[in-house]
C-alpha cells in the first residue's frame, strides 16, 4: 500500500488541531503544521537554484521529513491578528515542501492550501471541521486563558486570515466551500474522537489503511 496523506482545514477554535493531531497518532504518522511555515520561511532565503538542489536531494533520500522533524512543534493556540498580505515566494517554497511530503510519506498536513495544492490525487483525503461559534468560543476561552470578547474577535480575525489566504493562492475559491473537500464534520455535534473515528473508517473505506 503506498502513501496517503490527510489534509485538514478548521475554523478557529473547533478543535481541527487536535483532531488532525489525534488521527496522526492513531495513525502511526506525522502531523505538520507550521513546520511547514517555519522550514519555507528558512528556505525562502535561499537562492532559488540552490533551494532546487536541496530539494532533488532530499526527493532521493526520503523527502522533508527529516528536517521537519528537527523543527519545534508549537503546542499552543496560533492566532492570526494581523490582515493577510500575500508573499508567493514564501508559498511556492510551502507549496514545494507539502508536494514534496506527499511524495515520500504518509501524513496529516493542517492548513497551508494543502487540500488544493494535493487536488486530485486519489491518495488524498481532505477534512474540514467546523462549528457552532458559541462552541468555538468556549473552547478558545478555556485553551487561550482570554474573555468571551477576546475569543469571539480572535476567531473572526483568524478566521478572516485564513480565508483570504485561501482565497488568494487558490485563485478564487473559498475556503469553507464543501466541494474543495472529501468530508465536512461539525467537531461539536460529532465530537472530537468521534471525527477521528469517522475519518479513519473513510479511509478505509477508500482502501487507504
Amino acid at each position: 500500500m503506498g502513501n496517503f496523506v490527510v489534509t485538514f482545514a478548521r475554523g478557529f477554535g473547533t478543535g481541527g488541531k487536535v483532531i488532525a493531531s489525534k488521527l496522526a497518532a492513531d495513525l502511526g504518522i506525522h502531523c505538520y503544521e507550521n513546520r511547514i511555515l517555519t522550514l519555507a520561511s528558512q528556505m525562502s532565503g535561499l537562492d532559488k537554484n540552490v533551494f532546487q538542489e536541496v530539494n532533488e536531494k532530499l526527493r532521493s533520500s526520503g523527502g522533508f521529513s527529516s528536517l521537519m522533524r528537527g523543527l519545534p512543534r508549537s503546542r499552543k493556540y496560533i492566532s492570526r491578528n494581523e490582515k493577510f498580505v500575500s508573499d508567493d515566494k514564501l508559498f511556492e517554497y510551502q507549496k514545494q515542501i507539502i508536494t514534496n511530503l506527499a511524495d515520500t510519506e504518509s501524513c496529516v498536513i493542517v492548513g497551508k492550501c494543502a487540500d488544493y495544492i494535493l487536488r486530485g490525487r486519489d491518495n488524498v483525503v481532505s477534512v474540514y471541521i467546523e462549528a457552532p461559534r458559541d462552541f468555538c468560543i468556549k473552547r478558545t476561552m478555556e485553551n487561550m486563558g482570554v474573555t468571551e470578547k477576546v475569543a469571539e474577535a480572535t476567531i473572526k480575525q483568524t478566521d478572516k486570515f485564513r480565508a483570504d489566504y485561501y482565497e488568494y493562492y487558490t485563485h478564487g475559491n473559498y475556503w469553507t466551500n464543501p466541494v474543495n473537500y472529501d468530508m465536512t464534520l461539525n467537531s461539536e455535534k460529532v465530537g472530537i474522537d468521534n471525527c477521528v473515528a469517522v475519518i479513519k473508517e473513510y479511509l478505509k473505506i477508500k482502501g487507504l489503511i
